[in-house]
Parts: structure tokens; C-alpha cells; sequence
């Protein structure tokens, strides 16, 4: 339960990027050497991945805050002698499906009951295309399939934007002969291209006039293993960004947040609603962006969100449907396909919290809009549907409403944000 909370201040770090942790991991499973990263998510999501890379042969050690990762070389990993379980966690899943289908094995994909109801077919038709196998007719997990040595490039439209489709494809061009290409329609996430350039892929990314983005990554690559520090998760960082915009009184500054333009929509956005965010000290860590943020309370208006920033900011807009609660006016949220196919259909998932909260809000389509009032009443008991991005967002409504919210389920917080409560509760958070 989240109470009215006076002020939210003070100077914090959230856990490091969920997926900055996963591609860390798989790529130094695939360089050759020892890969050392600090700052990695020490989440239920990134050790269901540090899990598989290890049954994979890529042996991971953890000491002190520090990982390492002992290296295999692309094509090197072995058979697992079970199934690969991830948990909850869809994007280590579809990333690994990539690497997998460069290999000549046979391994068997799970995860908890949430992750197998999620579509695997966006992901396994550009895959089986390049040649990978998958055993029976089915598109969700439990799923087996085969890989090959002989994985062939392609050249690949994604019909969505989707940084996890995306990054598959890549990371299974890494193993075929020649050049894989895919082109987006609208730039999604670039993590996988920044960090395959940083550990040695030859690699070519096209901003093309038509507005779509190829990226282009040549086979039979050699990666090298590197030492690589993990940097803020913005995604983390939205709640206590958000939690501070509708407190009153409220200041905090959130130290080392990855800043990468491709994530930073939810920030972009809440500026155009007139929340006071600075970014301080900007600098370059491990091929990407990263800075202070400091954030103030202050009066906010609803506004309209184009459907081309989902991608930038998929994850948050449950968080900023919280937010646009607390603002005056409509805020329109275009173009959300998307989040109907997350850990739940957040879309309804999160309208139907709202409305338990005594907010005006509604689906129409693909779009979210929020009547913001300037006040929330609150005092609403809100289903999660097992969803960590549900069940903080509402908790954060619940610190700046006028009676308190429920959430059903916390348990499952800790698959992105562990420690949540007790970093929020450091900083003035009603918790309980």
C-alpha cells in the first residue's frame, strides 16, 4: 500500500539498465576472453540470462558487485543438458533464440506462466527464415528448437518496431557468412548496435531518407571480450522521477542514468507537460550516454503523445499515465500497440488502475487518454496481472492521491527494480 507522502528528496542511483545487464552478458558469453562488467542488474530478469549463457558454457562468476563472463567466441557455446527456464523475462528469451540459431544444438526454451502465454512468432519467422528449426507447430513457450552452423544472412523489414526482434536477427548475423540487414520502420532501442561495436562487430547503421533505419551487421564476426560498466536504468528511474513531480515540495536527483536517445522519451515528454527535469554532467560510459537528472515538483498539463515516440519510451507509459492524472487536462497517448503484448496487456491493465483510483480514462484502439484533474482521489485496489511496471506505477499514484492504493502483488517488482520500496521509502515514500 502507497499513502500520501509529503516530499520525496534526496540523492540516488537506481539499478543499473535491464537491458544494457542482458546484451552485457550475451555479448561476453560470444567475445572470446574474460568480460568484466560492473553496475549490472542484479535482477530476477538478468540472472535468468546470466543463467543461460552459463548452461550455455559461458561460464558467469559474481564477486563484489563485479561480473565476469568467460567468454566462448561466436559459435563457441555448447548444448545445455536441460531446458533454458527464463523466468519472466521476454527480452533475454528472444534475444537468445538469436544466438541459438547460429549453433548446431538443439535447446529448449521456458519460463514462467506469463512468459508462455507471450508471442514468440514475430521473432521465430525472420529466425526461421535464416534457418533455424523449431519443433511442432507452436509459437508460444515451451518451445524446442534447432540451430545450424549453416545460419544464412538476410536482409529483413520489421513489420513492428521492436528493438527484441531486432537485436535477435543481429546477434544471429554474427554467426552467417556475409551481411544481415534490418530495417525499422521507426529507431527502436540501439543497445545491441552500440555494444556489438564496442566489443569489436563490424557494423553499418543507415538513417535513410524515407524515415526508416537499417542497420547492418557483418558475419563471421570475432567479438573481444572487454570490460564494460552498466549505467542507470531509465525505466528504473521514471517512478522516482514521477513519485517527484507529483509531491509537492518534492526535489531528488537520480545520479548515472543511461541517457541514450532511445529511451529518453518519457523525459521528453514530461517537459512538454512542464515538468522541471535538468540533465547535468552528460557523458560518454561504454559507447553510451549518461548523466545526472534533477528533478522538481511543480504544476503540470496534459498533452498529446505522437505514436512515434512509443518506442522510446514503451516501457513508461503506465508510469506517465500516473503522471498525467496529476496534470490538467487531456493527455492522449497514441499509437500503443505494443504494450497490449507485454509481461500483461498493459494497455487495459493500466486504464482499468486508473479508473480503480477515481480517474477519468479509456481505450480507444491503439490510444490511452487520461483526463488529468490536477488531483487524484485514490483509495483504489489495483490488479497488477503479475506486471512489475503495473504494480510500481500505481504505487507511485498511490504516494501523491488523496487516499491510499493497493496493489495486489509485489513480489514480482523485483524482476526490474530490486530494492524499489526501500529506495523509495529513503526518500520520503509512504510504503507499506
Amino acid at each position: 500500500t502507497a499513502s500520501r507522502s509529503a516530499r520525496i528528496s534526496g540523492r540516488v542511483r537506481v539499478p543499473g539498465d535491464k537491458s544494457v545487464s542482458h546484451r552485457a552478458l550475451i555479448l561476453g558469453a560470444l567475445a572470446t576472453g574474460r568480460t568484466r562488467i560492473t553496475g549490472l542488474l542484479e535482477a530476477e530478469d538478468v540472472m535468468a540470462t546470466a543463467g543461460a549463457v552459463t548452461a550455455l558454457g559461458a561460464e558467469v562468476t559474481h564477486n563484489d558487485g563485479v561480473f565476469e563472463v568467460l567468454g566462448q567466441g561466436v559459435g563457441g557455446l555448447r548444448a545445455p543438458r536441460g531446458p533454458l527456464d527464463f523466468g519472466n523475462s521476454g527480452t533475454s528469451s528472444r534475444l537468445m533464440l538469436g544466438v541459438v540459431a547460429g549453433h548446431d544444438m538443439r535447446v529448449e526454451f521456458t519460463g514462467d506462466a506469463s512468459l508462455c502465454h507471450r508471442p514468440m512468432g514475430r521473432v521465430l519467422r525472420p529466425l526461421t527464415t535464416m534457418g533455424l528449426q523449431v519443433e511442432g507447430e507452436g509459437e508460444t513457450f515451451p518451445l524446442a528448437v534447432r540451430g545450424t552452423l549453416d545460419i544464412l544472412p538476410i536482409a529483413y523489414d520489421l513489420p513492428v518496431p521492436s528493438a527484441q526482434v531486432k537485436s535477435s536477427i543481429l546477434l544471429a548475423g554474427l554467426h552467417a557468412p556475409g551481411r544481415t540487414t534490418v530495417v525499422e520502420p521507426l529507431a527502436t532501442r540501439d543497445h545491441t548496435e552500440r555494444m556489438l561495436g564496442f566489443f569489436g562487430a563490424e557494423l553499418k547503421v543507415e538513417d535513410r531518407a524515407d524515415g526508416t533505419r537499417a542497420v547492418t551487421v557483418c558475419g563471421d564476426a570475432e567479438l573481444a571480450g572487454a570490460s564494460f560498466a552498466v549505467p542507470g536504468d531509465p525505466s528504473s528511474a521514471a517512478f522516482i522521477v514521477a513519485a517527484a513531480l507529483i509531491c509537492p515540495g518534492s526535489e531528488v536527483v537520480i545520479e548515472n542514468v543511461l541517457m541514450n536517445p532511445t529511451r529518453t522519451g518519457f523525459f521528453e515528454t514530461l517537459r512538454e507537460m512542464g515538468a522541471e527535469i535538468a540533465l547535468l554532467d552528460l557523458r560518454d560510459e561504454g559507447g553510451e550516454p549518461v548523466g545526472d537528472l534533477r528533478v522538481k515538483a511543480g504544476a503540470l498539463k496534459g498533452v498529446r503523445v505522437p505514436p512515434g515516440r512509443a518506442p522510446s519510451m514503451i516501457d513508461e507509459y503506465p508510469v506517465l499515465a500516473v503522471v498525467a492524472a496529476f496534470a490538467e487536462g487531456e493527455t492522449r497517448m497514441e499509437g500503443l500497440a505494443e504494450l497490449k503484448v507485454k509481461e500483461s496487456d498493459r494497455l487495459a491493465a493500466t486504464a482499468a488502475g486508473l479508473k480503480a483510483c477515481g480517474v477519468v480514462a479509456h481505450v480507444e484502439g491503439d490510444d490511452l487518454i487520461v483526463e488529468g484533474t490536477g488531483t487524484v482521489k485514490g483509495g483504489g485496489r489495483v490488479e497488477t496481472h503479475m506486471d512489475h511496471r503495473i504494480a510500481m506505477a500505481f504505487l507511485t499514484l498511490g504516494l501523491g492521491a488523496e487516499e491510499p492504493v493497493t496493489v495486489d502483488d509485489v513480489g514480482m517488482i523485483a524482476t526490474s527494480f530490486p530494492g524499489f520500496g526501500s529506495l523509495m521509502t529513503e526518500l520520503g515514500a509512504s510504503l507499506a
